[in-house]
């Protein structure tokens, strides 16, 4: 039997793992509901999950949501994972902090002086962080499908493009969809992309 591990974004749930019950009927999908906030805290939980069902299963596919998809690249699963599907990941996080610090008005240097920094947007910018996203760039070998929306504010296509390219993954546009795929026709979308995907 083969194991599916979703791995949830900011603000989202293992619980939405239930979702991709009926996609994957031949399967154990299995939430993942991890408790670190950085790449290397989140990182070590999503290896200990995987490496256990690794134990148990013959294969592994993942399916992990915005910075779900991140910190999943930075958790050493590669051996154990045959197939990754991505919906909006985080694929350069160096450039989105340089983005979000660009958006606060806050200089580097004044980020490695402060250490952290809060965004009137809700983050924290942490120097410590970003440190470890430059000192630890993406290595993802696996064969893998991403799901991206042209109106992702988070991710710009540019950016998106260059990571399929770079990384030799399959990727597939919704046309005005979200950084957040929540509303009826972008789950119906989604759902059609993942059926596609499965049946080719």
């Amino acid at each position: 039997m083969d194991a599916v591990i979703y791995i949830h974004g900011k603000g989202g749930n293992a619980a939405e793992a239930e979702h991709y019950n009926l996609l994957f009927s031949s399967c154990n999908v299995i939430g993942l509901e991890y408790k670190g906030f950085t790449p290397w805290e989140a990182g070590m939980e999503i290896h200990a999950a995987v490496a256990e069902l690794n134990a148990e299963y013959d294969r592994i596919i993942l399916i992990a949501n915005s910075i779900g998809a991140y910190f999943s690249m930075n958790a050493d699963i590669e051996r154990y994972v045959t197939h990754a599907f991505f919906i909006s990941p985080i694929v350069n996080m160096e450039k989105l902090i340089s983005d979000m610090m660009g958006w606060a008005g806050i200089t580097e240097s004044e980020l490695q002086k402060n250490g952290t920094i809060h965004t009137d947007f809700g983050e924290d910018l942490s120097w410590e962080y970003l440190s470890y996203v430059r000192e630890h760039p993406v290595d993802w070998n696996v064969p893998t499908d991403i799901l991206y929306g042209s109106a992702d504010n988070l991710t710009f296509a540019d950016t998106i493009m260059d990571f399929a390219q770079t990384h030799h993954v399959s990727i597939t546009v919704m046309e005005n969809g979200e950084h957040w795929f929540h509303t009826e026709e972008q789950m119906q979308f989604l759902d059609n992309w993942l059926k596609n995907k499965l049946d080719s």
